[in-house]
């Protein structure tokens, strides 16, 4: 089952989305016209008078890699979304470009004061890879309201208590700062080791909190001590060391050591933007938040799988829930590009000139539909014929721009389906 299409009316006003066989009835007929193909929307081409409205709920489950969306329409899932987020993309270049301005700064040339003595972060100030997951979801909420009749969002509002994570002793003063939140050590867990056990690698099984290092030899509740594994795998290790354990898989040992000591960077990513988010929203609709715990109680009783886009449907105190789509859309943000006139060597040197965007009317990155080849993207050349790449392959191809048409325009996002 296909994402229900998004219509609009002659005047761009949002109407009631409508399943796919519908909307190809449409477009055969030539009563509509295709309007945008991520999301795809279709504009109908002749006027509707005093139409009924159905209004939808936008839900969101935030997180830190991974954003679900999903439109619900009378307790129905009509569409859904996974958004990947590039807030380590964003790190990784801010941190290149930092060493590249230290590196300046130590050559032989005359002193100049860093600059960030002389600057004030405002209030609420977060780090532009943070900032990046609150603008992105802001960005998709207004593309949505432009497209489908919402007369309000939901957000799943979870929080991660990582001091209590890493000391479950810890109380009153000694968390020196900040408020004591609730958490929700099991969640972090399951998100943590993604969901399958850690031994046996089985998925979509009962998973039971299982310490490395046994509590029973002194092992701790601390989260780095913990990791989950099913019921056969727990019996087996017992209160077995884990070298002992896995003494016949090294491999596996290196691996679960290494996981279990990765820092909790990912709930203190939520935690950082979670009220931002809702602060940002409530100034486009009205916003209804709900627990992580609550989201995953009502996935569980209604028996649906473990997806972003599914746990953002299941967001809120709902009764009943029909799932219309099992194909949601797919989208990677990547990002416009950057906006250096010369690209720089490791040591910060010049070494070629990037041309002015767009070349001919073109960008690197918008979807065409070629004659011949297909619908691919276009990589446009100053000199020359263009290079193609027809879409879910990895061929590279070239064609001429005028036997090209524009299909979507680049909007620094990728797209696909499951």
């Amino acid at each position: 089952m296909q994402n229900y299409v998004f219509v609009i009316d002659t005047n761009k006003q949002p109407l009631n989305p409508i399943s796919p066989k519908k909307a190809r009835r449409l477009l055969d007929k030539g009563k509509a016209a295709v309007f945008r193909m991520y999301p795809f929307t279709i504009i109908l081409k002749t006027a509707i008078n005093d139409p009924t409205i159905s209004p939808c709920q936008i839900k969101i489950d935030p997180g830190s890699k991974f954003t679900g969306f999903a439109l619900v329409q009378n307790d129905q899932v009509i569409w859904g979304m996974e958004l990947e987020h590039r807030g380590g993309l964003i790190k990784k270049k801010l941190e290149a470009r930092s060493a590249v301005r230290r590196g300046r700064r130590n050559r032989h040339t005359r002193y100049r004061k860093p600059r960030f003595l002389n600057r004030k972060r405002p209030e609420g100030w977060l780090s532009p890879s943070l900032e990046h997951r609150v603008l992105t979801i802001k960005t998709w909420v207004k593309r949505l309201i432009k497209f489908c009749p919402v007369s309000e969002i939901w957000v799943e509002r979870v929080k991660f208590d990582t001091q209590k994570m890493q000391n479950p002793e810890i109380s009153g003063i000694e968390y020196q700062q900040g408020e004591l939140a609730g958490y929700e050590v099991r969640e972090y867990l399951l998100e943590k080791w993604g969901r399958e056990c850690a031994y046996c690698g089985k998925q979509n099984i009962p998973l039971q909190i299982e310490h490395i290092h046994p509590k029973s030899k002194s092992g701790s509740d601390r989260v780095s001590n913990l990791c989950l594994a099913c019921e056969k795998c727990n019996q087996r290790k017992g209160n077995r060391p884990i070298e002992e354990f896995l003494k016949k898989k090294p491999s596996l040992l290196q691996k679960i050591k290494n996981k279990a000591l990765s820092p909790l960077r990912d709930a203190a990513a939520v935690n950082m933007t979670r009220n931002k988010v809702v602060k940002v929203l409530k100034k486009i609709l009205p916003v209804v938040t709900g627990t992580g715990a609550m989201t995953k109680y009502n996935r569980t009783r209604l028996g649906l799988s473990k997806k972003h886009w599914v746990d953002a449907a299941c967001v809120g105190n709902i009764e009943t829930l029909v799932v219309r789509t099992s194909q949601p859309l797919l989208v990677v943000c990547f990002g416009q590009g950057g906006r250096q006139k010369a690209a720089l060597n490791k040591y910060g040197y010049p070494t070629r000139h990037n041309p002015l965007k767009p070349i001919k009317g073109w960008a690197t990155g918008d979807i065409a539909k070629h004659q011949k080849i297909g619908i691919g993207k276009v990589t446009p050349r100053s000199k020359g014929s263009f290079g193609f790449t027809p879409l879910g392959t990895k061929g590279y191809k070239s064609c001429k721009p005028q036997d090209i048409s524009v299909i979507h325009r680049k909007d620094g996002y990728t797209y696909s389906f499951c």
